[in-house]
């Protein structure tokens, strides 16, 4: 159907938009701070990511229940066009503070993850969302995989040439979605009416958390996400200062784990759903990733590369085996006229972890290079302990 391949593509184009400025954001750091100094480049990276993940904290929840009562097409064209213009911010630069700029516009308007994952929960059953999902991570991961290595190459004439580039397939999937994307919210499941409670992240965040099997998948989710975007704050900085690399060959390890999501989430995670279920699949992945981390760490006193590839397929294998599973064992909780608000806290809960985890990540990189990886290690277990325990019960009851 031409909905799903739209989601997917848009779902490919965002995640290859994203990732391939990951590679140059160092370098254009350092361009605007002058000398580098130990730590000051991951530390203003930090905050670039933190900022965009506290605007999106705010602006996420917004629009997911925005999309609730208005439709997913038309909050996703919006969300997409604050992306071009972040997009093109960001390569017009001047100062650092165009950076922030750029990040803060791009994350109050960044809601199209949160609605694509709305948009396939209207156009498929319960019991295939996991699977879907792991649609989705796939077509993310294509893009993720895609996108450093454009990235990396297009840096050669300008190192704001990929956030044109970005910039520019970002509008033309949007004229395409706004040419052929129907709307999948059926009238009788948009809410009647909009308050400031539907509107307010914090009521959100209250409201879920008072659903007992919401709140035990939150909370493992947030501490594993805590990890995650420690993890993807301050990997770009330790490839470039422990294994020496530059913009190319860190877009060539980003693109070994975009490889990776492609074969989690698009072919081994729909297989072994069906088997293992939601709950076991993610216990799995988060095993892989506790081991993972631990072995990336130790790459800091031990720059083996080959280490080092070990431990990013297994951390990414495990993000791959974790991430479908926990938003498909969300979405069959709610109801159709929930799946806005459901998946918009879920993204601001991630936009939370992002504010804090990029920032933890940058404070423990000054003291030692490995020392956010062992971190990392410790959360992930954590989480593993608390899901083990409480493992959620087959819901019946759907909360609308």
């Amino acid at each position: 159907m031409k909905q799903l391949s739209f989601i997917l593509f848009t779902t490919f184009l965002t995640f290859m938009g994203f990732s391939i400025i990951i590679p140059v954001v160092p370098f254009l750091v350092q361009q605007h701070i002058g000398e580098n100094q130990h730590g000051v480049v991951a530390l203003y990276v930090g905050f670039l990511i933190s900022v965009y993940a506290l605007c999106q904290f705010f602006g996420a929840p917004v629009l997911g229940a925005l999309s609730d009562r208005f439709g997913r097409r038309p909050i996703l064209l919006v969300s997409l066009l604050g992306s071009i213009i972040g997009y093109l911010l960001f390569a017009l630069g001047g100062s650092i503070w165009i950076l922030f700029l750029g990040r803060i516009i791009d994350g109050l308007t960044g809601g199209n993850i949160s609605t694509l994952y709305a948009y396939m929960a209207d156009i498929t059953e319960p019991k295939d969302r996991g699977k879907y999902f792991g649609w989705l991570g796939a077509a993310g991961g294509v893009g993720f995989m895609i996108g450093p290595a454009i990235g990396g190459v297009i840096a050669h004439f300008s190192l704001v040439a990929p956030l044109y580039f970005a910039a520019a397939i970002t509008l033309a999937n949007m004229v395409w979605g706004y040419v052929i994307l129907p709307e999948s919210l059926r009238h009788e499941h948009k809410i009647s009416k909009l308050n400031w409670e539907h509107m307010n992240p914090f009521n959100q965040f209250k409201t879920i958390i008072g659903i007992k099997v919401l709140r035990r998948l939150f909370i493992s989710g947030a501490i594993f996400f805590l990890a995650l975007s420690m993890l993807q704050g301050n990997a770009s900085v330790f490839f470039k200062d422990v294994f020496s690399w530059d913009v190319t060959h860190i877009g060539w390890i980003l693109f070994l784990v975009g490889l990776i999501d492609i074969v989690s989430m698009g072919f081994l995670v729909p297989k072994l759903l069906p088997l293992w279920g939601d709950e076991k699949v993610a216990i799995v992945g988060l095993v892989l990733c506790a081991v993972g981390f631990m072995m990336e760490g130790s790459t800091s006193v031990l720059p083996i590369p080959f280490l080092l590839y070990v431990s990013v397929i297994m951390v990414t294998l495990g993000d791959g085996f974790f991430e479908p599973s926990f938003a498909g064992l969300i979405s069959n909780v709610v109801s159709p006229s929930m799946q806005g608000r459901i998946h918009g806290t879920n993204q601001g809960m991630q936009s939370l972890t992002r504010i804090a985890g990029p920032l933890l990540a940058a404070w423990l990189y000054q003291y030692a290079y490995g020392l956010p990886f062992v971190s990392e290690s410790i959360l992930v277990i954590l989480c593993l302990v608390l899901l083990v325990i409480s493992v959620p019960q087959k819901v019946k009851e759907t909360y609308a």
